[in-house]
């Protein structure tokens, strides 16, 4: 298939104007392909010649103003129009279209509960070529009106307000003019809660075996979108610019959702079937403000070219948490946001495949498909919240809201966004834009505290690194008022870097932590005092969001090889039994097992690391007896599964049905336990077999197949090799739950014959199966866990020699950095503390 490059698209769009696609689909033609008949409307400024995208199981017909046209003439992906005159056209194409297991196109999936089936669209970037024919790219917008034939009792949701006209026929209402990858359908026997907010429909939806959750969080789900929507209509001049508001939580979606006007897909495990923290809760609810911004920043306004996705990303992402701060009870969003968001982004710039926030040049749409990332997501977002306490928030929206006025139902491009901000404001927002948006790494900051008269100090900030930046410095002084342990904020000084000279800041702190609040990206450093005061009293700062940046501090110091992974488990040890914010506590426990346990110490030093989150897991547990704080014992619970290094408490409490003084096991901890036990082996495939009779969701699907790609046996790794390397008969989702079981640290003499395995056969699958499996290969089949130079050689060479295709590329040159990274780290055997250098 072709790939569409930048140069092609500016071909074709200052050819042709596109005005409408009448589209029908028909969902009742069998299990495999459904059919697809396309009418576009477009016109050509000129004689020539350009082509349309499909990507069909069979061409059936098409004609170009009533001539026929040969069919055998579609090339790939490509079927031409040659000889077109300058004036109106209208091409029909009748073709039938593959079905999906992979989240691409068209997705099919049966429920296992029920036997229920449905189907969804995913049409980002070039997906849409799988559904029907169409000129797919952002800046050739039209008008789509679509009409589905589905089985009678489906129900047909789309862009636009549906009608059921009779005999399993569904009519969509008009689009306004969108882009094509924006395109949406979602056909099934949905369990539907709707209601009405300010005369727009609003409406949510689910698989029928998830009705009882998505009942039990309607109202949560319909206040957070009625929050988000008004709060969004004060910030913005625009109103909303489609006909209602739908969301569906669909069955095995690759993302996390999409932004399709008027009808949102979700990825299904939002609607929660076991417990789930509030940080948990508040991440759902960002994820609804991030997909309702983007009706904004995307929909309405779309990019002309996919180098400007962060006009998209990084808005929606930023938008997403300032305004769930403002609008909803989920108050202190940026903590998670620095936490769980914030690392993607630092870890993204730091690896060779990092790329500008705003790359000048994405030449085709295979390498605009990489850069959803995290420099697009969450480095972009972080930019634009330095923006916005550089520029101030009154004119960043006076801005923002004529890029709308200019753009609306068009398409926009950085420099007219830059273009809008600047007729705002004074300030050189084109040099900003440079500064930030065109160049890549991360800037570090280190404090300098100079010693001066009486007693007094003044602080220099060295910054490595060529970004402007406003930043607070936060002044901490013990309490001494107390027994110890406890930091008063004396002083926030806001600086602007580079510093024109020293600042004084008076009496020598205990603390000095640059970037207090977290308003810039940056790496920030501690002075040798200041260490000793964060070693010893973290805890006691008084705000979440101050203690994530340490956090995040500590982190990037033992990613850089300035601190022993030791001394972070030990202040994790010392500190995050007295932590209240459970997106800190979750933020911590994942790096300390997923990183350092697993890849930063040596397998010698494994069993300690683990030893010390188990007693860890165990001190919040015990905190947690009395009730108070259910969302902790949650967290502290899970972890302690995943940690566990032997079987008898973890069998016992799946045995009992509960952890002593709850929770109870729900089925996602009962398939978390079982998955650890068949790591340890103490489980076997009768049990699996009985928790799958117990669960025989979608979800206890996956988490059998997870166990079973665990177990450590031979026959077991070699049937999960065999159903995710040789066959392809595994859906996107069963993919990555048996990609999970298959690598464990715990395992790697039995699975050390795989890791050379791996890369001939992760080409082979991800040239077969197409990029949203790439990925997967990529990301969660990649062996991990071998912190070798063995596995590095191997990956070296298979970039090298054998040629795979983008997507897997992009994640094994990541994740060939992690492990080079990871070595470097584990060679590093001296206890650093971070320093002034």
């Amino acid at each position: 298939m072709s790939v569409l490059t930048r140069d092609e698209a500016q071909t074709r769009a200052e050819l042709l104007d596109v005005h409408r696609y009448t589209i029908e689909l028909d969902l009742t033609s069998g299990d495999d392909t459904f059919g697809s008949r396309t009418a576009i409307r477009f016109s050509a400024r000129a004689d020539g010649d350009t082509f349309v995208e499909v990507k069909p199981a069979e061409l059936r017909s098409v004609t170009l103003d009533g001539q026929p046209l040969d069919p055998e003439a579609l090339d790939g992906n490509r079927l031409p129009l040659k000889n077109l005159t300058a004036g109106e056209h209208e091409l029909r194409v009748h073709a039938h279209m593959r079905y999906s297991r992979t989240g691409e196109g068209m997705h099919r999936f049966t429920d296992p509960t029920d036997g229920a089936t449905y189907v969804y669209t995913q049409l980002f970037l070039d997906d849409v070529q799988r559904v029907f024919a169409a000129f797919d790219q952002p800046d050739l917008k039209a008008v789509f009106e679509l009409s589905v034939k589905a089985p009678e009792d489906w129900t047909v949701l789309a862009n636009g307000i549906t009608e059921h006209t009779g005999n399993g026929l569904w009519q969509a209402a008009p689009t306004p003019l969108i882009s094509t990858y924006l395109v949406a359908v979602a056909a099934g026997p949905w369990h539907s809660v709707r209601t009405e907010h300010r005369g727009l429909p609003f409406g949510i939806h689910c698989r029928r075996s998830l009705a009882p959750y998505l009942d039990t969080d309607a109202d949560e789900l319909f206040e957070i979108t009625r929050q988000c929507y008004d709060r969004y209509h004060e910030k913005f001049d625009e109103p909303y610019p489609f006909d209602s508001y739908d969301q569906a939580f669909v069955p095995e979606f690759n993302a996390g959702a999409m932004e399709n006007p008027g009808l949102v897909t979700f990825r299904d495990e939002f609607v929660y079937r076991s417990a789930v923290t509030d940080t948990e809760r508040q991440t759902r609810a960002m994820v609804i403000a991030h997909e309702m911004a983007h009706m904004w920043f995307g929909d309405l306004v779309t990019l002309k070219w996919w180098d400007d996705i962060w006009l998209n990303e990084s808005f929606a992402e930023y938008m997403g948490y300032q305004t769930l701060t403002e609008a909803t009870r989920f108050t202190d969003t940026w903590t998670d946001f620095g936490v769980a968001r914030k690392s993607w982004g630092y870890d993204a710039d730091q690896r060779p495949s990092t790329h500008p926030v705003a790359p000048e040049a994405v030449d085709d749409t295979a390498s605009a498909l990489l850069n959803f990332d995290g420099i697009s997501y969450a480095k972009g977002a972080s930019a634009l919240r330095q923006l916005v306490a550089w520029l101030g928030e009154k004119d960043f929206l006076a801005g923002i809201n004529t890029h709308f006025a200019r753009h609306k139902f068009a398409n926009a491009t950085l420099a007219d966004f830059i273009d809008n901000l600047a007729s705002a404001t004074e300030r050189d927002v084109h040099a900003w834009a440079d500064a930030w948006l065109r160049t890549t790494g991360v800037d570090t900051l280190t404090p300098r505290v100079a010693p001066g008269e009486h007693g007094t100090c003044a602080l220099t900030v060295d910054r490595a690194g060529s970004r402007p930046h406003r930043i607070a410095a936060g002044l901490y002084d013990r309490d001494l008022g107390d027994d110890g342990g406890h930091l008063v904020l004396r002083e926030r000084l806001h600086l602007d870097l580079p510093q024109s000279a020293p600042h004084p800041i008076g009496k020598r702190p205990a603390l000095l932590l640059l970037n207090d609040g977290d308003l810039t990206y940056a790496k920030v450093r501690f002075d040798p005092e200041s260490f000793e005061t964060v070693r010893k009293d973290l805890s006691g700062l008084p705000e979440p969001l101050t203690r994530a940046v340490v956090w995040n501090a500590l982190r990037d110091a033992v990613r850089d090889g300035e601190l022993a992974p030791a001394a972070y488990l030990e202040t994790a040890r010392a500190h995050l039994p007295l932590e209240t914010d459970l997106a800190i506590v979750q933020g911590v426990l994942a790096f300390a097992s997923t990183h350092i346990a697993d890849r930063y110490v040596t397998p010698e030093e494994r069993p300690a690391a683990l030893a010390t989150l188990s007693e860890l897991c165990r001190d919040l547990i015990r905190r947690t007896e009395d009730g108070d704080n259910p969302g902790l014992r949650l967290i502290a619970v899970r972890h302690r599964i995943d940690v566990a290094a032997h079987p008898d408490t973890i069998a016992a409490w799946l045995a009992d049905g509960t952890v002593p003084g709850g929770p109870e096991l729900d089925p996602e901890l009962r398939w978390r336990v079982l998955a650890r036990l068949a790591v340890l082996g103490a489980t076997d495939e009768t049990a699996i077999a009985a928790e799958l009779d117990r669960d025989p969701s979608a979800t206890g699907q996956e988490g059998a197949a997870r166990c079973r790609a665990a177990l450590p046996d031979p026959e077991a790794k070699a049937r999960a090799w065999e159903a995710m390397f040789a066959s392809d008969e595994l859906s996107n989702y069963l993919f990555t739950a048996t990609a999970a079981g298959f690598w464990q640290p715990e395992q790697a003499d039995l699975v050390r014959e795989y890791v050379p395995r791996y890369y001939a056969d992760a080409v082979a699958v991800a040239d077969r199966r197409g990029p949203a499996i790439a990925g997967a290969v990529g990301r969660d089949a990649f062996p991990a866990h071998a912190v070798d130079t063995d596995n590095l050689r191997l990956g070296e060479e298979c970039l090298r020699d054998a040629d795979p295709v983008p997507a897997l590329r992009r994640k094994l040159i990541d994740q060939l950095d992690d492990l080079s990274r990871a070595l470097r780290v584990q060679g590093s055997r001296t206890d650093q503390e971070p320093q002034n250098t």
